[in-house]
């Protein structure tokens, strides 16, 4: 099963060798190209102000953060990199945040994400849209997903567009619709190798959805079926039950 997480930050500026800090980071779970459902989030007080454009781009300004952890804070440092435990990260623009965390993670006495933990979106949208503009919001609109919940700037819902651009950068919905005929065992080949003929890129869904029948209407169903269709239901005579 592959593991990744999408990560966006918000900062008090630009770039952190000038002394600037995280102040948000949202990280979503991703299973064998499926989000699993499982988020983290915080709010981080930075001890110092935030930039004036860079305030206009999130709208988050340094009093709403008076009351929140510091990133060394066990909530945050501890949460995240439980949450991230040993996953790919995927960001978009990816050496930006990388450099962001791993500023955090050194001051907090903590190892660096190194490079090969990370996958950038912004490179994987340049090597399939070579010329074109490639910042999330102009993927968002190549891929039609849609905008109208981002009034600013915010990691958590910056981390939810990046989740579905980056799922279809790996092939988006076509993953859970493979049409292409299954090859035929030759003679003499084993199940096992007619198996790995036929094995895809990606994985069964994580975590199975639950069953939206209700009881009442499942037993509703069959009655129908018994009063009406009886053996002439198409399933039936194909030997479904």
């Amino acid at each position: 099963m592959t593991r990744e997480i999408c990560l966006d930050t918000e900062t008090t500026g630009l770039d952190p060798k000038t002394g600037h800090r995280v102040i948000e980071i949202a990280c979503i779970e991703i299973e064998d190209y499926i989000p699993t459902g499982r988020t983290f989030h915080r709010y981080i007080n930075p001890d110092r102000d935030i930039d004036p454009e860079a305030e206009k781009v999130h709208g988050i300004s340094r009093s709403m953060l008076q009351d929140k952890p510091r990133f060394a804070d066990a909530e945050v440092c501890d949460a995240f990199l439980e949450f991230v435990g040993d996953a790919t990260v995927v960001a978009h623009n990816a050496p930006f945040d990388r450099g962001f965390i791993n500023h955090e993670l050194e001051k907090a006495g903590r190892p660096a994400l190194p490079v090969s933990r990370w996958t950038c979106t912004f490179d994987l949208a340049r090597a399939r849209f070579p010329g074109a503009y490639n910042s999330l919001d102009a993927l968002c609109k190549r891929f039609k997903i849609s905008l109208a919940e981002r009034e600013k700037h915010g990691a958590l819902i910056d981390t939810r567009l990046l989740a579905m651009v980056y799922l279809e950068l790996q092939g988006g919905k076509e993953r859970a619709l493979d049409l292409s005929p299954v090859k035929p065992q030759s003679p003499g080949k084993s199940s096992a190798a007619a198996s790995a003929d036929t094995s895809r890129s990606y994985g069964p869904r994580p975590r199975a959805l639950p069953d939206r029948l209700t009881v009442e209407e499942r037993e509703a169903h069959e009655a129908f079926v018994a009063e009406y269709l009886k053996d002439a239901a198409i399933w039936r005579t194909l030997g479904a039950t």
